[in-house]
């Protein structure tokens, strides 16, 4: 189990979660290059070269296939790299995934993440904060413009790997109509509603998070199907 932050972040959001799952999974969390503990590029990596260095890092430590869970930009690696280097992928999880169609505009984004603070667990802010002095501002913009320009709805299509979106009622970076129609367009996609998170589910909410990742990581591969296609849970 891969573990893949969103813009800006560090693995370190991803600990909450990656407690909840370690007693059942071996569980990864990775900083992106550029993001946390990770090498500098000079250049903000794009999506494509944030997959690939992903692919290039499981090559170096030994794991030639995973499930994975992404968060809003983590959602758009773990898109591109099922697409480019599906061998290395089991399933995915997508949590938050980014960008809406309607709403690419930098603003529209930065309007959405105040939107969902209150939501989130208070710490949160602390860790982004310093996760983001950590990885600059120039790098953070670089990256949030390729973000938004990438058309993760049409290659959708493309996905050929069992995928479960995962949306938090109160995501307003995500809104429902996108999601539901991402998630629908997925060949072998499903739905599942999180009431009352926000867009860190993996940190502010990982318990119920935890009970919606399970049947699906661990269900055999056969039956994983469109079947049951959304799915709604409380948050603890």
């Amino acid at each position: 189990m891969i573990l893949v932050h969103g813009l800006g972040m560090s693995s370190r959001y991803m600990i909450p979660l990656a407690e909840h799952l370690a007693s059942r999974l071996r569980v990864y969390a990775p900083d992106l290059p550029g993001f946390g503990l990770s090498d500098k590029p000079p250049q903000a990596l794009t999506v494509r070269q944030l997959a690939d260095a992903l692919a290039a890092w499981m090559h170096k430590v030994g794991l030639t296939r995973a499930a994975f869970v992404g968060n809003s930009l983590g959602c758009e690696v773990l898109v591109e790299l099922a697409i480019v280097h599906p061998q290395l992928v089991d399933r995915l999880v997508l949590q938050g995934p980014t960008p809406d169609p309607e709403a690419r505009g930098i603003a529209r984004q930065v309007v959405g993440f105040f939107l969902i603070a209150p939501f989130e667990r208070w710490s949160l802010a602390w860790v982004a904060l310093t996760d983001y002095a950590r990885s600059g501002i120039r790098r953070y913009l670089q990256t949030l413009r390729s973000m938004v320009d990438n058309h993760i709805a049409e290659k959708a299509l493309r996905i050929s790997q069992p995928t479960l979106v995962v949306w938090g009622t109160r995501d307003y970076i995500v809104p429902y109509a996108f999601v539901t129609s991402f998630a629908a367009s997925l060949p072998r996609g499903r739905l599942a509603a999180i009431r009352g998170a926000a867009h860190g589910i993996n940190y502010s909410h990982p318990q119920a998070f935890t009970a919606a990742l399970l049947p699906f990581l661990l269900a055999p591969p056969k039956r994983l199907s469109a079947e049951d296609l959304s799915c709604e849970f409380d948050v603890n």
